[in-house]
């Protein structure tokens, strides 16, 4: 099974909608292994974000994702990072699709509600930046047999 990092960034905390995000995810069949409500130091935005270090949107990004509280959740499942991509929508949410969660719940690029990770590799990094490996919790869930052949 393939894990994956979600950010439920500063907006969706504010704007009330962690639940409905959570929601959208189990409804996809994922497993949620890891959650934490946390405020986001700016040395740990600086290592999530350290691919954009030297772009003219980095500090913005920095600033943002330190304003306020996020949710950092670990979810788990076949091909996760594809499922959980598909489930957040496009990046820009001026075209992301109807019934994803940026597509019924963003206005703007700049205010997407979640970040995800984007690769395995990634993945693998951004779990370590946001958990220790005992924060995670592997449990059988007897829904499963119910989702996956």
């Amino acid at each position: 099974m393939e894990q994956t990092l979600v950010l439920v960034k500063p907006d969706g905390v504010q704007r009330g909608l962690v639940g409905q995000i959570i929601t959208r995810l189990e409804r996809r069949g994922l497993k949620l292994i890891g959650m934490k409500f946390m405020q986001v130091t700016r040395e740990l935005a600086a290592s999530h974000y350290e691919a954009h270090v030297g772009k003219p949107f980095y500090e913005g990004l920095v600033d943002y994702i330190t304003s306020s509280p996020v949710v950092a959740m670990v979810w788990e499942g076949k091909d996760g990072i594809q499922v959980v991509r598909t489930t957040m929508g496009a990046t820009n949410a001026a075209v992301a699709a109807p019934g994803t969660i940026r597509g019924d719940f963003a206005v703007e690029i700049g205010r997407n509600l979640v970040h995800g990770s984007d690769g395995p590799e990634s993945a693998a990094r951004e779990i370590g930046l946001f958990f220790a490996s005992d924060e995670l919790v592997n449990w059988p869930r007897e829904a499963d047999r119910w989702i996956r052949e």
